[in-house]
């Protein structure tokens, strides 16, 4: 009974939950800005460097590949071996090789140290947030801290542009550095106060599932990839992986103890959810790659200039944590998502007048919609991803959530990649206008849920 009232204590708006919360706020916050500082020191990268488009935006791909590939392995390795102990020892791993990536003289190595990057976000992002959801108690208290979690996240995006500009104008290598002292300060606090309060998942690894999941998701990622320079070899590259994503199916119904229980996605809105996040952050990064290398490469910008413009999208750090709860408990998580993918689709779209002559005061109303948009959505995906979804399966969930993101970014890169490379900007920016009403037709397309009772 003790243990009962003490483990609810902590599910209450207590001080140490709270301040758990800022921690892994911190940590959602430099994984954004750790990919925002990177996109605005592309080129001086490419000029020190010496590295083709191909391997440049390898570089972000990269990290893709990593994340995308581990996380439903991070996700299982959270509710399993214990979600404190996986994102502790993760995020030690993720300062150890942004500072390798920072130490970096060829492309290979940025490529390498950006991959094991990628992998150390794979195990922190679903041990973080199923530590929100296993601190905080169902219902409004819940919500509030997912949508500040994600306002977090996408301020971390936004801000990280801004902080990429200025850290680019002392050298590109500081965007790897600037991480490794962020990463050890968020260390040095989480240990004495993160606490694991979730029901940890019984059972054994699922070794072959992980293993032909991992090698899926590796494959589909690069065939994705490949897609910037279309060749014969993204026929079995496709081929390898779905062939593998057949064999982890087939394990996963015979496993005792699956990596994903293959019944999680008809639960609730899973399934929608993750393939409309798919679509939603595919769209906004192919939108952030494209105006960055628009505005430096082709108008001549500086990565500051560059930075302090995007940073207008900063504006879902304010709208977040305060506009969006509200409108989840008036409207429910359905409808608010799908507003933030329409609004999408309005800025992508009002983004195509801004020539290459056009004043940067015509850009400012589409990229603050696009900060609007990122706002409206990205807090209630989480919401909804791990709706309806058992406390020792939260990691598994969020997990999955992030390999869809992650999966959505390098397609929607790839895809703008290829079709810049013809030397059309407009008609690459088509790409996340469509990607984005995509998203909201997909979640709009099924009876909104419940709406919540305001706490």
């Amino acid at each position: 009974m003790e243990s009962l009232t003490r483990g609810n204590r902590l599910r209450g708006p207590h001080m140490r939950t709270w301040g758990v919360l800022f921690v892994l706020c911190g940590t959602i916050f430099m994984e954004g800005v750790d990919v925002a500082l990177l996109n605005v020191a592309l080129p001086a990268i490419r000029a020190d460097l010496g590295l083709s488009t191909g391997v440049l935006s390898g570089v972000v791909s990269a990290y893709v590949l990593g994340f995308g590939g581990f996380i439903l392995l991070g996700g299982r390795a959270a509710d399993m071996l214990g979600r404190r102990r996986m994102f502790l020892l993760w995020l030690g791993i993720f300062a150890i090789f942004s500072g390798l990536g920072g130490l970096a003289t060829e492309g290979w190595m940025l490529l390498l140290a950006r991959f094991v990057t990628g992998v150390a976000a794979a195990f922190i992002a679903p041990a973080g947030l199923s530590l929100i959801t296993t601190n905080f108690a169902e219902g409004a208290l819940r919500n509030r801290a997912l949508i500040i979690y994600g306002a977090v996240g996408g301020a971390g995006y936004s801000l990280g542009m801004v902080t990429g500009g200025v850290l680019t104008t002392f050298g590109w290598r500081w965007v790897f550095f600037a991480p490794v002292i962020f990463a050890s300060l968020l260390l040095a606090a989480a240990i004495p106060l993160i606490r694991d309060n979730g029901e940890r998942a019984g059972g054994r690894f699922d070794l072959a599932g992980a293993f032909t999941v991992t090698g899926a998701m590796l494959l589909l990622i690069y065939g994705v990839v490949r897609l910037e320079r279309p060749d014969l070899w993204a026929v079995p590259i496709f081929a390898a992986g779905l062939g593998l994503v057949a064999a982890f199916v087939a394990v996963e119904r015979r496993a005792a103890y699956p990596l994903l229980r293959l019944g999680l996605l008809k639960t609730g809105t899973i399934a929608r959810t993750n393939v409309s996040a798919i679509l939603f952050m595919g769209s906004f990064s192919a939108f952030q790659f494209l105006v960055t290398l628009h505005l430096q490469e082709e108008r001549g910008w500086s990565t500051l200039e560059t930075g302090l413009i995007m940073a207008t999208m900063g504006v879902d750090a304010v709208l977040g944590p305060t506009v969006t709860p509200w409108l989840i408990r008036k409207y429910g998580t359905v409808r608010v998502i799908c507003a933030g993918a329409g609004v999408g689709a309005v800025a992508y779209l009002l983004f195509l007048p801004t020539g290459i002559d056009r004043a940067a005061l015509v850009m400012l109303p589409a990229l603050l919609l696009v900060g609007v948009a990122f706002a409206l959505a990205y807090g209630p995906y989480t919401i909804a991803a791990t709706d309806g979804v058992a406390d020792r399966e939260h990691g598994l969930a969020g997990g999955l959530l992030y390999t869809c993101t992650q999966f959505g970014m390098a397609l929607g890169i790839s895809a703008a990649t290829a079709v810049y490379a013809t030397g059309s900007l407009h008609a690459a920016l088509f790409i996340p206008a469509v990607g984005a009403a995509l998203a909201g037709a997909l979640v709009l397309s099924r009876r909104p849920a419940p709406v919540l009772e305001p706490a």
